[in-house]
């Protein structure tokens, strides 16, 4: 018997039990993919598709649209991951002097915005940005000062958007940040002390080099979500005002099942993926480590 066919007679039930998961992610993720690598060199309307190569690559590069959104969704990733890491971290190390049961009632209140429908969280942001009776213009006239037009001032519509996001500090982050301080072993602060080191040198030399993979799993998936921002923007500004807050997943919908040019939106879609993978290679460059708590 070769070594395949001894394999296949241990282990070919494994693969009967793997097969309905494996045929379901074919179907809804797989072949949708590579339907969409096949549409990013193709003309395609609702009728039919001719095959034009790098024509919709070139479109998009070309595009100052595709540029702008390019640019808003850099800025929104940027300062939206910088925020959610350091507030994440801030968070989870004021929790660590409290018994258990108190930081699992505050992990479980940072978590609760976590698993809330961002359609209704961005709803609620609509109403705290109102021009007329909105929390926060109600704010500023308290202290005499302007109302503001959050969402539709072209020049601070995207930094609105900016804000929303980071003021919800993000469950995910606090709790395992949370975890991994826990787990860091006392005796390496206790050496730090008797060495002479102050809190500040602790925190700096011992504590944030050992979070590195948390930090570094915790980039990957808050750049990836910062990239694919969508129903934030579909909602509270669809785009506007005037193209200011446009992203690209914002585009590639308007692209698709406004315009309905399927060929040019599979091409930005490759586009942000390449952009995605970029970014978390150079991540994983430069965070990874072979320590972990």
């Amino acid at each position: 018997m070769t070594n395949i066919a001894r394999f296949w007679h241990h282990h070919k039930w494994s693969y009967f039990f793997i097969a309905p998961s494996m045929l379901l992610f074919f179907l809804f993720i797989g072949w949708p993919v590579l339907r969409a690598v096949v549409l990013a060199f193709q003309r395609v309307t609702l009728r039919s598709s001719e095959w034009i190569g790098l024509k919709n690559f070139m479109d998009v590069f070309g595009s100052q649209l595709f540029r702008d959104a390019m640019w808003h969704t850099f800025i929104y990733a940027f300062f939206v991951v910088a925020a959610w890491i350091l507030s994440s971290l801030a968070i989870a190390a004021l929790l660590q002097p409290f018994s258990n049961r108190v930081q699992s009632l505050f992990r479980g209140a940072f978590y609760l915005p976590y698993v809330t429908s961002i359609i209704v969280i961005s709803l609620v942001w609509i109403y705290i940005f109102q021009p007329e009776y909105g929390f926060f213009n109600w704010l500023l006239g308290l202290f005499g000062l302007p109302r503001v037009l959050w969402l539709q001032d072209p020049n601070i519509a995207l930094w609105s958007l900016i804000l929303s996001t980071i003021l919800v500090v993000p469950g995910t982050g606090v709790v395992l940040y949370s975890a991994s301080i826990g787990s860091i072993p006392r005796e390496l602060y206790e050496a730090a002390e008797v060495e002479g080191a102050n809190a500040v040198q602790k925190w700096w030399d011992i504590t944030v080099p050992l979070l590195k993979p948390t930090t570094l799993y915790l980039m990957v998936i808050y750049t990836i979500a910062g990239f694919q921002v969508f129903e934030r923007v579909y909602i509270m500004t669809g785009g506007g005002p005037i193209n200011r807050t446009t992203t690209i997943v914002q585009l590639i919908y308007m692209t698709a099942f406004s315009d309905f040019n399927f060929g040019r939106a599979s091409a930005q879609a490759l586009v942000l993926f390449a952009i995605i993978a970029a970014f978390s290679f150079i991540q994983f460059k430069f965070l990874s480590t072979d320590v972990e708590y």
